[in-house]
């Protein structure tokens, strides 16, 4: 029987009979659908996975750049910041230099106000201490002139006489005490 089923092959190049290409043909079918099986269960799940890989990729990248851009627009905001605060602060100095020349200036002019005082007191001292002298020296003038009169009317004296001696007592008191 062996030499039966040989010689039927013979005949055929690839001795393909109907039970053969039935079962090429049901294999076919079931490698397309395992294929196809295989794809909605794991090529379809492999590439969503893989899509939302690069989804998320890409929106990690693009995060990546925006935070990069916001972190340049707040870096930029800063220095401006920074150079807003160093004018502030140039302001503030430049205002305080200001106020205390300010106040320089005005306690300058207070102790000039002072000293303009003090001068004027010392001042004011002085004419009262020169009245007082020109009192204390007309008194004595008034002393002498009391004890000439004695003198003139104790001596009898002429005239003569008496013009000399209040010349000599205007002499001791001197022409200066007198005009003054």
């Amino acid at each position: 029987m062996g030499g039966v089923n040989v010689m039927l092959l013979e005949g055929r190049i690839f001795g393909l009979d109907a039970q053969t290409v039935f079962d090429a043909i049901f294999l076919a079918i079931n490698i397309f659908i395992l294929f196809t099986a295989m794809s909605y269960l794991l090529f379809n799940p492999v590439r969503d996975m893989l899509k939302k890989r690069q989804d998320r990729i890409t929106a990690e990248r693009e995060d990546a750049e925006k935070n990069k851009r916001d972190a340049e627009s707040l870096k930029s905001e800063y220095e401006q910041k920074l150079k807003d605060v160093n004018k502030e602060a140039e302001a503030i100095l430049s205002e305080a230099r200001k106020k205390a020349l300010k106040n320089e200036e005005s306690i300058v002019a207070e102790a000039k106000q002072e000293a303009a005082r003090i001068i004027q007191r010392a001042n004011s001292e002085i004419e009262l201490e020169k009245k007082k002298a020109a009192d204390d020296i007309k008194k004595e003038i008034i002393t002498v002139a009391t004890l000439m009169a004695n003198k003139v009317v104790a001596a009898s004296v002429d005239e003569k006489t008496q013009d000399a001696l209040i010349e000599e007592t205007l002499g001791e008191i001197g022409d200066k005490t007198w005009l003054s």
